[in-house]
């Protein structure tokens, strides 16, 4: 593609590896539009992700979105992968940094802090969690995140050999609960109801059913208590703190332990 980066054989590994520039905005020949730069291309990519999925973008409608040739936009980025990776990047700015330089802060607090603002992160941006998984996230915010979580962790006094496999923890505690979110939310759009009418909707089914309750009495005990505490974004929102104090009380209780 005339973006000019490098094209290897081989497993496709990340954009952030393949020796191409860190930003790309001056105007260049072919541009049908004299004020676009990858900036702005990422920008849109992430508005049309947020609005109509990973299913639906395309090069093709990123265009039209940006008002310019399909052609133009691979003056900026050589495809379609390597959008999606620079776009996954950019909302990782989004997630708020702790200071590290202070040394009063609890490691506690300021891993609950990172673990609030993945969540936040993944749930306005349903699309992220699939690219996750899918590409290496070395770009830099990634990495500025990264880089935190590690220093934040090793403020804990967690074994060195073992901070991986605390910070795996948490966040893919937080990835798989945000995964569920985003999946429950997207089943309340398709059967065009919320999240609220949804779930009384489910509970009343439960609760008609002797049968149901019969044999599986002790989840139509939870089920009952469901409906008793508020709504569906306050029930996820207890359960979520809930669960993370439990991880982080794990990670204590284990780093305390004796080998």
């Amino acid at each position: 593609m005339a973006g000019g980066g490098r094209q290897t054989s081989g497993p496709r590994t990340s954009v952030w590896l393949a020796g191409k520039p860190a930003s790309a905005s001056a105007p260049r020949r072919g541009d049908d539009q004299g004020n676009l730069d990858r900036d702005r291309i990422v920008a849109a990519t992430i508005r049309l992700l947020d609005a109509e999925g990973l299913e639906k973008f395309s090069m093709r409608r990123l265009a039209t979105e940006l008002g310019v040739t399909a052609m133009s936009v691979y003056w900026y980025v050589d495809n379609k992968d390597d959008l999606l990776e620079y776009a996954l990047d950019e909302i990782c700015g989004e997630m708020a940094l702790p200071d590290l330089s202070d040394e009063r802060a609890d490691w506690r607090d300021q891993l609950r802090g990172l673990a609030e603002a993945y969540r936040r992160t993944l749930a306005a941006h349903p699309w992220a969690p699939s690219l996750l998984g899918r590409f290496l996230n070395l770009g830099p915010r990634s990495m500025a995140f990264s880089n935190a979580t590690l220093a934040v962790m090793r403020r804990s006094g967690v074994p060195h050999d073992r901070l991986t496999g605390a910070l795996g923890a948490v966040f893919q505690f937080v990835y798989g609960f945000c995964t569920i979110e985003n999946l429950y939310k997207e089943r309340c759009r398709a059967a065009g109801v919320s999240e609220d009418e949804y779930f009384r909707e489910v509970i009343g089914v439960v609760h008609d059913s002797p049968e149901w309750t019969e044999t599986y009495p002790e989840a139509a005990e939870v089920t009952a208590d469901w409906g008793e505490q508020g709504s569906v974004a306050e029930m996820r929102h207890r359960d979520f703190e809930y669960a993370l104090d439990t991880v982080i009380a794990g990670i204590e209780a284990m780093r305390d332990r004796p080998n």
